[in-house]
């Protein structure tokens, strides 16, 4: 039997590594023994993109990237080294080459856009009260509210910050779309998964927090992916 590759989940904005919870035990019951989740800072797509490489080259052996919302951004411009063998995307930005998640957000503003607010240092927040409904709302409120008081805010700059060199346009990927997304805009994610040509695409009924509201979905679409590239 061959050996499963490593998993290295890549969190997006407002959220760190544990909104990866429940899909890090999903994957733990299906016999992944190589799980790692990047705690990245949020404060330039460099930045974010060096912690990821950083971690991925701690690991002998094949890699897959996945990313979710802005994590996707960061698995696109850090998916380059030699072992990385695949990349997921998770209700994420899959930028092209010059493209940045701000630019891709102008173009078809998402349905919760007017309830970001920047603070007076430079970052970005959901507001406490709208992140339920803007960001999980197929979540319990109770788990919304820990969301909302625990976000990670980024740096407001960093959503205008380009991809250099796009790892989708040289790695196998693989997309899965919500349908009911308020921080990037389902036909959004379309499209950028289109473009990509990907191993699949999935669409799934569900907010932006799929990786939490449904990560049975979202687990089986990580194995695939690294079923295909061991």
């Amino acid at each position: 039997m061959t050996e499963k590759p490593a998993i290295v989940l890549v969190h997006g904005f407002w959220g760190d590594a544990a909104h990866w919870g429940k899909v890090i035990t999903e994957l733990h019951r299906r016999g992944f023994d190589s799980i790692h989740a990047a705690e990245i800072p949020l404060t330039s797509l460099a930045d974010d993109a060096e912690r990821t490489r950083k971690m991925v080259e701690q690991i002998d052996g094949p890699v897959v990237l996945v990313g979710h919302s802005y994590g996707g951004a960061v698995i696109t411009e850090a998916g380059d080294l030699p072992n990385v063998t695949g990349l997921v995307y998770i209700a994420a930005f899959a930028p092209d080459a010059g493209e940045s998640p701000g630019r891709i957000s102008q173009e078809k503003p998402p349905a919760a856009f007017e309830n970001l607010a920047p603070d007076s240092d430079g970052y970005l927040w959901i507001k406490q009260d709208k992140f339920h409904e803007s960001f999980a709302q197929d979540l319990s409120a109770e788990e919304a509210l820990v969301m909302a008081v625990t976000q990670k805010a980024p740096l407001a700059s960093t959503f205008g910050d380009d991809v250099t060199a796009p790892a989708w346009r040289a790695k196998p990927s693989w997309y899965q779309i919500s349908t009911s997304d308020r921080m990037i805009h389902p036909d959004n994610e379309r499209r950028m998964a289109e473009r990509m040509n990907p191993r699949k695409i999935i669409e799934l009924d569900a907010s932006h927090a799929s990786l939490a509201s449904q990560p049975g979905p979202v687990a089986d679409l990580i194995e695939e992916a690294a079923g295909t590239t061991a």
